[in-house]
């Protein structure tokens, strides 16, 4: 007996094959953005970049080509200066736990 969740992956599965692109539930968002260039912004001042190359129902994600870019302020006791830093890196694959995500953003559809 299918559970659900399992009912729903499979008619959603079935939808994308068959060029299906209806939104009617958050993460048919990221079913149609398989493949794609996301944006997660993440907890601790993380921002990913990277295809998304899977995901589950607790936003648990495999991105791959992935940019990461970590904020962080330094403040400056003498001037009182806020200073600004970004750091980035490039990953080839990255597992993203779900529960790090804040939000979610698929590429831009001009069509």
């Amino acid at each position: 007996k299918l559970h659900a969740y399992d009912r729903a992956e499979i008619e959603s599965r079935e939808m994308a094959a068959k060029g299906g692109s209806n939104v009617d539930e958050p993460l048919d968002l990221l079913r149609l953005s398989l493949d794609e260039r996301i944006y997660v912004k993440m907890r601790g001042d993380r921002e990913l970049r990277g295809k998304l190359h899977a995901y589950d129902q607790h936003l648990n994600m495999i991105l791959g080509e992935v940019e990461e870019t970590i904020t962080t302020v330094e403040y400056d006791e003498d001037t009182y200066e806020e200073h600004v830093k970004m750091t980035k890196r490039t990953m080839e694959m990255l597992y993203v736990r779900g529960d790090g995500v804040i939000l979610v953003s698929p590429p831009l559809r001009t069509s």
